[in-house]
Parts: structure tokens; sequence; C-alpha cells
């Protein structure tokens, strides 16, 4: 915890929020797009003690809330298949698609099983070469570079019972399709650190220039936090619109090469769906050419799936930032951790769940 908590630190906090007081001179809107970042913010209650006109909207950063619902109903036809043994990191199990979720399916005797690398999904490939093992590859670009190398590594020592079920996603067209909305607020945007520790933040140079918004690479920690704020209002004030890291410590500006690499190699860039926020073009990943034999929708010929949002839940408008969970009539009451009706409250990086863990809005409800 020590290095953790040099990042934590109340005293810097302070003076990083006098600093921030003494340079907002307007109102601002900062978007953070990741849902860590949000659980750090409303947990801290860091949005709670910004300068009165230093406004945070909470982006569709959650990997798991943007998964498509088509996606997690094409999941759960290819789980219960009984040659298929379908693994999932534990987050997505909870997450409702038209009919239920991979949960309710595993209670049902479904072998659905958690990992928690991609790689366990290609050893237990390898463990049982009677059974189609299926691994659920969700997530921005973050999480890419483990499922590639999984592909490869079953393409390299013949695992052929193992696929995957791709449904990546990527923030900069994300960031892109926000700003192009009608109805956008967002003045500044504070970028993953750990995506950019990926893929470096060269993406972001031309939104900045193109929309003359400021984008500040941060990181997860309060302090980070507070100081991506302070970076991006300082340029809000100044006129200035710029690509800036705060996290130095994780980032350059060329990301991780290696593991831009093993991305290009495996996949290609395609057009995605988010839930709750609609197609975007060129936002998504899916296997190439090379790895087609992979493709988990191929070996299954899963075709079109009719999904159904549940009619109560507004997550799109959550994700995009348009309106708070506290807007919901459906939060806290028929919506909780126990009983979600959309996959913001599921998922650990949820805006939804990071409010009612920290009790917002709840207390007469």
């Amino acid at each position: 915890m020590k290095h953790l908590d040099e990042y934590r630190d109340p005293v810097l906090a302070r003076r990083l929020l006098a600093e921030l007081h003494a340079t907002a001179h307007h109102p601002w809107t900062v978007m953070e797009v990741c849902g860590g970042q949000t659980h750090t913010i409303v947990r801290q209650g860091i949005d709670e003690l910004l300068p009165a006109g230093i406004r945070m909207i909470h982006g569709p950063g959650c990997p798991v809330c943007v998964t498509p619902l088509e996606v997690v109903d094409k999941a759960m036809a290819i789980a219960a298949r009984p040659d298929v043994v379908f693994a999932s990191y534990g987050d997505m199990l909870r997450v409702p698609g038209t009919t239920g979720d991979l949960l309710g399916l595993k209670a049902r005797g479904a072998d659905v099983r958690v990992v928690y690398t991609p790689l366990d999904a290609v050893r237990i490939a390898r463990e049982n070469p009677d059974r189609q093992v299926v691994f659920f590859a969700v997530g921005f670009e973050t999480t890419a570079p483990a499922n590639a190398m999984a592909v490869l590594h079953a393409a390299e020592s013949g695992v052929g019972n193992f696929s995957a079920l791709v449904s990546h996603v990527l923030v900069p067209p994300a960031i892109t399709a926000l700003l192009d909305a009608p109805d956008n607020q967002v003045q500044a945007f504070l970028a993953a650190g750990h995506v950019c520790a990926v893929m470096g933040w060269t993406e972001y140079e031309p939104i900045a220039d193109r929309y003359h918004v400021p984008i500040v690479v941060t990181g997860f920690e309060p302090l980070d936090l507070l100081e991506g704020i302070l970076m991006a209002v300082r340029q809000l004030e100044d006129g200035r619109a710029a690509v800036e890291n705060q996290y130095a410590r994780a980032v350059r500006r060329s990301g991780n090469t290696a593991a831009r690499e093993a991305i290009g190699r495996v996949f290609r860039v395609t057009d995605r769906t988010w839930r709750g926020v609609g197609p975007i073009p060129a936002s998504g990943l899916a296997l190439t050419a090379e790895f087609a034999a992979f493709d988990a929708e191929r070996r299954f010929a899963v075709g079109p799936v009719t999904a159904r949002e549940a009619p109560d839940c507004i997550a799109g408008e959550i994700l995009r930032g348009t309106k708070l969970p506290t807007d919901c009539r459906a939060y806290g009451r028929t919506c909780t951790p126990r009983t979600p009706l959309g996959a913001p409250m599921v998922s650990s990086e949820g805006t939804c769940a990071a409010f009612h863990n920290a009790g917002r809005g709840t207390e007469s409800r």
C-alpha cells in the first residue's frame, strides 16, 4: 500500500483542490472516460469538492456496460450448448441479456466458468479436447493484448477446440461520437491511463486539434484525478486544446509496442454497436482473416438475434453522460446491484454501481 498511499495524500489533495479553485474562473464540463476513474471520483467525493462551476460527466468507459445486448444474447446461446465450456471474466456473468444472464444459465447446468486470464481458457481447451471452449473476449484496448496472445498461443499450439466471442471496443471513436452528438456538453476529457499505456496517445491528438478539446491522459488514484482535472481546467481557461499526460509514470506517447503489434496481427478494426449508445463506425476489433477459424460466431453459426432492453432502464443516457443514475426512476428501487436491470448497475466499473455503492441518492428510495 505504500506506493498507493503516495497518490492518496490528503495534504496534497487539499493543495490541488485549492489550486483548482484558484484556476477555475468559468464553468466547464469535463468527462472522465474510464469506469475505474468514475468509481474513484464518486467513492472519494471528488466531484462534490470541485469548484461550483466544474461539472464532471461520467462517460461510457465501462467495457462490460457497453458490450452490446445482442452479443450477450449470442453468448447465452453458445454457452447453452451441451458441447461447450464457456469461459469469461466474472463481471460478465451477471450482465443481463434479453432473457437472463450467464450466471443463471450456469445455475441451470451450463458449463460456464470464471477465468482470470484468456490463457486459462486455452488451457481448459487443451485439457478437454472433446469439448469446445469459448472465451468471451470483451473490453477496451486494455484487454486486447492478452486476448490476442491467447489466440496466437492456441494457433501455435494447435488447440483447435478453442475460440473467442469477440466484442472489443475502441476509445477514440467513442470520444469522436460523443463530440459529434447534437446534445454534447463535454468540453474536455480525461483519457483512460491503462488504455493509453497500451496504445499511447497519438490517436487522441487529431481529436484535440479537430474539436479544439483538451484531452488529459490520467491515472486512477485520487491525486491522479485531481491533477488531471486541474490540467484540463488550465487548458480550458487558457483557450488551449492539446493532449497532455498526467500519468507519466505509466504511459508513453507511443504506448507499448509489443502489445500494439500483437493486437495488429490478430485483430482488425470494424464497426461496433455500443450498448445504450448505438453503432459507432470503426470502433471495435474483430479477428483477422488469418485467425477467422477461432471466431466463435462463425464456428457456431450464431445468426442475428432480437434483443430487448428493460423498458425502465436508461443505461444509454447514463453511458452518454446526458443523465445521472439518480435521474432513473428504477435506480435504487427495482434496479440494485442484487437485482440489476442494466449493465451499469452490474459491473464493478459501472456508473450506477458507483453511485449506489457510495449511497448517492438512495436515502429516500
